[in-house]
């Protein structure tokens, strides 16, 4: 008998249950294993390095936003000290003359 002509119905009646389960189970986990290593590992692979691009950029702008606050708090002692700029306190800063 050839297989393409039984159908399901003829395979399960010849082999059982199991054994076409089996086989049909076998050729999903196939299809499944394929279907990943050419598909998603390549993507996780580009996702991987966007990944690290994405942290860098990150850690690349808290340093900035560090330095930024620094100034900030260095302009901030500086108005503490001698008031703002053009209320007169400022000439002790610096005499250009």
């Amino acid at each position: 008998m050839e297989v393409e002509s039984l159908g399901i119905a003829g395979l399960i009646g010849q082999y059982g249950f199991p054994v076409v389960m089996s086989v049909g189970m076998g050729y999903f986990i196939f299809f499944i294993w394929k279907f990943i290593n050419e598909h998603i590992d390549p993507a996780l692979g580009d996702m991987h390095i966007a990944l690290i691009r994405v942290i860098d950029k990150t850690r690349m702008l808290d340093q900035d936003m560090i330095r930024l606050q620094q100034k900030v708090n260095v302009v901030l002692e500086y108005r503490e000290i001698y008031g703002k700029p053009g209320s007169g306190k400022d000439s002790e800063i610096v005499k250009t003359e």
